[in-house]
């Protein structure tokens, strides 16, 4: 009986956090009240409240969500790249903006999100998704591009914030499309810049 709740109530928790993010990102997080939530996930608010104890929480959720799927999608088109690191972390910043042109990502992700639940909240779970498989990403290429190990961290945060900063501005172009293919250049160009190839050492003789 025991399994058979805690299934059902993983089943309710589904449904609710996947209402309210349809819900969010059609109304935005003022427009959608905890009745509509309700009535779409077909759940009794006794039933919310023992999941989440505010529409804040469940909106976090909601987020915590999509961020992880941001993510997950990043390290698959990664991995669809090959084996050479670069090429890896050219495919998973792109698959990033690519995901931006998503309305739901640009609502509550890139919208809502900082004044919902606050940006230390939006960075620590950009930490907990994303931070890390940058930075793994950044430690294959550090040994032969010129990033010292020593800046691999501080990399890794600088690169994640010009994505979201990018996501951001293709959300609010009014071509989105074609912000999205500036973005696009913009950001393989900061790559091909930061991550080239060192140039050869070379030594020049003195003269007697």
């Amino acid at each position: 009986m025991s399994d058979l709740r805690l299934d059902k109530g993983k089943a309710t928790r589904g449904r609710l956090v996947s209402a309210a993010r349809d819900l969010f990102a059609e109304r935005g997080y003022e427009g959608t009240s905890i009745e509509a939530v309700l009535a779409v996930a077909e759940v009794k608010r006794g039933s919310l409240y023992h999941h989440f104890p505010s529409k804040e929480a469940l909106f976090d959720a909601v987020l915590d969500g999509l961020l992880r799927d941001i993510a997950d999608s990043a390290a698959t088109a990664a991995r669809a790249a090959g084996t050479d690191p670069i090429a890896n972390l050219r495919a998973g910043c792109l698959s990033w903006l690519h995901m931006a042109l998503d309305d739901a990502i640009q609502r509550i992700v890139l919208v809502d999100a900082p004044s919902v639940v606050g940006w230390q909240r939006v960075r620590d779970l950009d930490k907990q998704h994303a931070l890390g498989r940058l930075r793994a990403n950044l430690s294959r290429v550090a040994t032969s591009v010129r990033l010292p190990d020593g800046q691999v961290d501080i990399m890794a945060h600088m690169l994640l914030a010009a994505l979201g900063e990018a996501a951001l501005l293709i959300a609010r172009a009014e071509d989105q499309q074609a912000a999205l293919e500036t973005a696009t250049a913009a950001v393989s160009t900061l790559i091909d810049r930061l991550l080239s190839p060192a140039p050869p050492v070379t030594t020049t003789r003195r003269r007697p």
